[in-house]
């Protein structure tokens, strides 16, 4: 083309795409709709097709791609495994709905109006069948990721894609005569092994690697990214596409990646300032409206495809909506979020070309049908989506139960104060705009400016971890005649909920935990202590063994400490097993039971509280993280050995993550406050 068109300068192009993806947003926002719409018009206007500024290249065929599986696999990773376990039901129904309505439906129009053979009208039934979860970040923006509705649409995206992906296969083993016994063998076993590698291994595979070698976030972040791509490359070798390899990976991966954490917020961000945007751009580039005007043929095979594929997916939400006991605004949001087509259906189509079922009509009625369905799911999504989201706003959230918590981190080493800082990151609400104030105490001598740049360097380090999971932070430096009056003055000062700190590094165990430090920070009822050795990071702990004392549901704040730990356990992905003396045991069932908090949780029992540290020695795994819920002195649940628990354990248990947590207690009218204890402390 003339006139310097397309431009092949790639500093160039970078520049249009990014001024396109960061005016889309704003643009359409004018008129409340998604910004992906904005994109996939641009791509159809500039592209090829279009007014020629851009060619599809391989750089747009690439990251295009890229933006596909990053779609398949962020959808799998910020599923609640726990919800997606408790909806396996609604989701093997919606999977089965929406697979079977627009096959079905696909197959009697095919075979009624477009008068294909069998085989054809199978396989282009197959491309009505499967969808692309292209809407999905905007329900998970919306706040809806945890939605049973959601869940149930994203789990049966992976149920419909591999049956329609599984029709391909067949279809085009039938018309190249390879549909023998042995493709089927091979079929069957391929994606037997190939599935069960990515669900069973690669979770192995990965803890090993953030436990072991990862260092930084970058590690991190590369790791994943390079064991997401060789899964989806290597799903041909097993007979299936590279998006079930992708949202497999996802699944594999869920448990290990925290939704809150950094990890998560680093693939979230490459995925929707980079990836997903090429990926719309280039699927708006496929659109090539001149086709149509080749004659009644064009617009009869297009107009049908375009609406046999929403009218079926309409009716699979409908019905599933009506079966499952969702609203309306609930189906609807499915509806949007199964009715995008992209991979399958290309995938599908191509390959129908090559082997001659389909003409030039189908190719060029599937990419409009991707190109209508790409517009009208971003629409749905965001109007139902908006709904149903409101609607959950009103009805109390379990987080709402939980007070507002303003966490205090006190820093001493960097190593051990990356894991706190961890810890804070997994337990804050997410809905929360308070920072986390991070703590360095220093002599009161006089240490110098020096030591205080020093203090405020090693605390940067800590702030740039928070930083990565966008979360605002605050450093202080505080000089004190102890540790523990300088970590009282500055939990007052912030007003914190929480004091998180690590395990004490000089003397013995006993005696600081026996001395002065722990004992007097106890001592302030008002705030939550958590005193935490945690050697490994916390995404590889496979078990929470929290160890409750007899009576401690009676305890002020004990509802709470539940609530923050459940949170922490889901953000962990870890089964939660609670340890108990036999005789507390019904109580604390019967607890549990009474507030919704039973889900993966197991019960185990000791006869006697003595034996504690033996018993828990005995039965610890290796990726245990040991919580063990601590009184104050003076309590219902406390006992005379209790202030000795955290040395026995401590050196019963050397290599073993604890964390202790002493939970806040609620004031009494008329007592003092905090303020009136530290200033009599330090006096």
């Amino acid at each position: 083309m003339g006139n310097g068109l397309p431009i092949t300068d790639p500093v160039f192009i970078f520049a249009i795409v990014s001024g396109l993806i960061l005016l889309a947003p704003i643009v359409l926002g004018r008129w409340r709709l998604p910004g992906m719409i904005g994109l996939l018009i641009a791509g159809a206007l500039l592209g090829p097709n279009g007014f020629g500024v851009l060619a599809r290249d391989t750089s747009f065929v690439l990251f295009g791609t890229v933006g596909l599986l990053y779609i398949m696999f962020t959808a799998a990773l910020e599923v609640d495994l726990a919800v997606l376990k408790r909806s396996r039901t609604q989701t093997m129904v919606f999977g089965l709905l929406t697979f079977a309505v627009p096959m079905a439906l696909g197959i009697l129009v095919a075979r009624t109006i477009l008068q294909f053979d069998w085989p054809a009208a199978l396989l282009l039934a197959s491309t009505f069948a499967s969808h692309t979860l292209l809407t999905y970040p905007i329900a998970s923006r919306l706040g809806l990721a945890r939605n049973s509705a959601v869940t149930a649409a994203v789990g049966g995206t992976i149920i419909t894609d591999t049956l329609a992906l599984l029709v391909l296969a067949v279809i085009a083993g039938m018309v190249r005569g390879n549909a023998g016994e042995a493709f089927w063998v091979q079929l069957i076993l391929g994606l037997t092994v190939y599935a069960g590698a990515i669900l069973f291994i690669l979770p192995l595979i990965a803890r090993w690697f953030f436990k072991n070698v990862a260092r930084d976030g970058v590690a991190e972040f590369a790791f994943v990214l390079a064991v997401v791509f060789a899964i989806s490359a290597a799903s041909k070798y097993a007979g299936s596409e590279p998006i079930v390899g992708a949202f497999l990976a996802g699944l594999a991966l869920n448990r290990l990646i925290p939704h809150n954490g950094a990890l998560m917020n680093r693939i979230q961000f490459t995925g929707e300032a980079i990836f997903v945007p090429f990926f719309l751009l280039s699927v708006g580039m496929l659109l090539d409206v001149s086709i149509f005007l080749g004659g009644f043929q064009a617009w009869l095979v297009a107009g049908t495809m375009v609406i046999t594929v929403i009218t079926g997916k309409l009716l699979a939400a409908w019905i599933a909506g009506k079966t499952l006991g969702y609203n309306r605004d609930e189906w609807l949001l499915i509806f949007g979020l199964s009715v995008p087509q992209a991979a399958a259906t290309l995938a599908a189509t191509i390959v129908g070309f090559e082997i001659g079922l389909f003409d030039e009509f189908v190719v060029n009625g599937a990419i409009m049908m991707i190109f209508v369905s790409c517009i009208l799911a971003p629409i749905v999504v965001q109007r139902s989506g908006r709904a149903v989201a409101l609607a959950e706003a009103v009805a109390p959230a379990e987080a709402d139960l939980m007070p507002p918590r303003r966490i205090l981190v006190g820093c001493s080493s960097v190593a051990a104060s990356q894991r706190l800082a961890e810890l804070a990151i997994l337990m804050r609400d997410p809905r929360s705009t308070a920072p986390v104030h991070l703590l360095r105490i220093l002599p009161d001598a006089a240490p110098g400016p020096a030591a205080e740049t020093a203090a405020y360097d090693s605390l940067a380090a800590i702030a740039s971890q928070l930083s990565a999971a966008e979360i605002l932070s605050e450093s202080r430096v505080r000089q004190a005649i102890s540790v523990g009056t300088g970590l009282l003055a500055a939990r007052q000062d912030t007003e914190a909920t929480d004091l998180l700190i690590g395990w004490p590094e000089t003397g013995t165990t006993n005696q600081l935990l026996l001395g002065s430090l722990i004992q007097q920070l106890l001592r302030d009822r008002h705030f939550s202590l958590f005193v935490g050795r945690i050697h490994d990071p916390l995404k590889t702990v496979k078990r929470l063994v929290l160890v409750l004392p007899t009576h401690a549901e009676h305890e002020d704040g004990f509802l709470d400490a539940i609530l923050l730990l459940r949170q922490l356990a889901v953000q962990i992905g870890a089964p939660v097993h609670i340890l108990t003396e036999r005789r507390a045991s019904a109580a604390f069932h019967a607890f549990f039971t009474d507030f919704n908090l039973a889900d993966n949780i197991k019960f185990h029992t000791i006869e006697s509280w003595t034996r504690l540290a033996r018993n828990l020695a005995k039965g610890k795994q290796n990726g245990d993280l040991l919580v063990v819920y601590g009184v104050r002195r003076g309590a219902l649940s406390w006992s005379p050995g209790d202030d000795a628990l955290p040395g026995k354990l401590a050196a019963a248990m050397p290599d073993t993550n604890l964390l202790f947590f002493y939970p806040a207690e609620v004031a009494q009218s008329g007592e003092e406050g905090p303020t009136n204890f530290v200033e009599d402390l330090i006096v």
